[in-house]
């Protein structure tokens, strides 16, 4: 968080204060597909940001204006970002894989003016290539940047920061820094697609003076190549990542010992899932951290706290104040499931554009993203779901979340999506799309609905299971539970 004493430096000028102190160091390394790496020295991050910067300005950019990337983790990306900083701009990445239809309406939110894709990637390198790369105005963007969002409807919308581009020493504070110190600088591995906000926010890490390991697209195999040629010492992840890592034939025996600590959050994660990473790594070296784009506030807890405090996301931190409220803004009593909200002293920073109303907030400034949990004596909480995907079946409450975990143990199972479908009997029922690990001899429904019926309540049992090839999920690895029940239907 920010203190009250710091601070601040333009991001343009801190970079420079950078590339001034370590010029031929390496800041960003990024990871081909093919895994040849390109290395970029602090001092041509700085030089290059500079010509992107006077292309962006002969584009139209000025101070206050947006800026949309709609590229794959690159050096382009990297640095167009950096330049946009410098012209006082917000850079607001953009899925790159999008349909038209999709891309245009996300655009249309935006309203950018300069958008960078594949379209005018390669004009536009070529005119920051023909720049001087002097040293520019220094400039401040109002807003540090947008990341793009959209709910069950599929309606886009643009989360933008409100803070300023200034940075300051905690922007660059490691996770881990709330239970022992880091080792500095850090060698962070980015592995997420930097239009997600846990890609995105490792560039307040560069601005620290840390280095990036940057892969194009995240491949679960190489991964552990990067981990071990880079000496990686920490990482964010979801769960499906972690997953798909950890189904890796032979990752046991992989050389895992730079790595510090790694950091889980974006989706609940399987008990069963965390104790494998816990073996491979230590209980202690574990994080997981339950927040939100529009910077409500953060709960985190580490793997030794979580074996103390089994399924739990941690307590409020750096700061955050947890309450758990019912319909009405009454507080609820422990172990009661509620409304989750927050606050910590940013809560508010942010606004969207594309129509979406503001998150609910009370009059003394907690707010919720509409997620349900509870906490427990010691102030641990616990998440049951997203009020959103809450499946209510034969008049009783089932959380997909939980559903998705029991099934997630299964080995016949690589992964699962439950929903809740429309039904004459039960209202909703519980349906599971399941991607079978082994697809040659899939896992047949009747064993899916047995595995549950030993882990869950009768009532949150799948009624019905769907095979597919494929989960849809994102290149964050994310998944839209309300487009998969539109997509069949409501």
């Amino acid at each position: 968080m920010t203190g009250p004493d710091e601070e601040g430096i333009p991001f343009g000028t801190k970079l420079g204060q950078l590339a001034a102190d370590d010029p031929d160091g390496v800041g960003l390394i990024l990871i081909h597909r093919d895994t040849a790496d390109e290395r970029v020295t602090w001092r041509e991050l700085d030089l290059q940001s500079n010509r992107w910067c006077r292309a962006l300005q002969l584009r139209g950019a000025q101070v206050g204006d947006r800026i949309a990337l709609a590229v794959q983790n690159s050096v382009d990306l990297v640095t167009a970002i950096l330049g946009a900083w410098k012209a006082g701009a917000s850079p607001v990445p953009v899925r790159w894989d999008l349909p038209d239809w999709e891309r245009d309406r996300v655009l249309a939110v935006v309203d950018a003016t300069v958008v960078v894709d594949s379209g005018s990637l390669a004009e536009l390198r070529a005119l920051a290539a023909a720049q001087d790369d002097a040293p520019v105005e220094e400039l401040v963007a109002p807003r540090i940047n947008g990341i793009c969002s959209s709910g069950a409807t599929g309606t886009p919308k643009v989360i933008m920061s409100t803070r300023p581009s200034v940075w300051l020493p905690s922007m660059g504070d490691p996770f881990m820094t709330n239970w022992e110190p880091v080792p500095r600088p850090q060698v962070i591995l980015v592995m997420a697609p930097m239009y997600h906000t846990n890609g995105f926010a490792t560039l307040n890490f560069l601005l620290s003076g840390d280095r990036l390991v940057v892969m194009e697209k995240f491949d679960a195999a190489k991964v552990l190549d990067v981990i071990e040629r880079y000496r990686v010492s920490n990482f964010t992840a979801t769960p499906t990542m972690l997953q798909r890592i950890a189904a890796v034939p032979g990752v046991e025996d992989r050389d895992l010992s730079s790595v510090e600590w790694i950091l889980q959050g974006a989706a609940m994660m399987p008990a069963s899932l965390l104790r494998t990473w816990m073996g491979l790594l230590a209980p202690h070296k574990v994080v997981m951290a339950y927040g939100m784009t529009e910077q409500l506030g953060l709960t985190s807890l580490r793997g030794d706290e979580w074996l103390e405090h089994e399924g739990s996301v941690g307590r409020g931190f750096r700061e955050t104040e947890v309450r758990i409220l019912d319909d009405d803004g009454n507080d609820v009593p422990v172990a009661q499931i509620g409304n989750v909200y927050l606050r910590w002293p940013h809560t508010g920073s942010y606004e969207y554009r594309g129509g979406a109303a503001p998150l609910p907030t009370t009059p003394d400034g907690f707010g919720t993203a509409g997620d349900l949990g509870w906490l427990d004596a010691d102030g641990y909480l616990y998440l049951a779901d997203r009020r959103a995907d809450l499946i209510i079946s034969g008049g009783a409450n089932v959380f997909p979340a939980e559903v998705d975990s029991a099934l997630a143990d299964h080995p016949g199972i690589a992964d699962v999506v439950v929903i809740g479908l429309k039904d004459p009997e039960w209202g909703r029922r519980v349906h599971a799309v399941v991607e079978p690990a082994d697809k040659t001899a899939p896992i047949s429904a009747a064993e899916v609905i047995a595995f549950a019926k030993g882990r869950l309540a009768a009532y949150k049992v799948p009624k019905t299971v769907e095979f597919v090839d494929a989960i849809p999920r994102s290149e964050a690895t994310k998944v839209s539970r309300g487009a998969m029940v539109l997509a069949r239907g409501g």
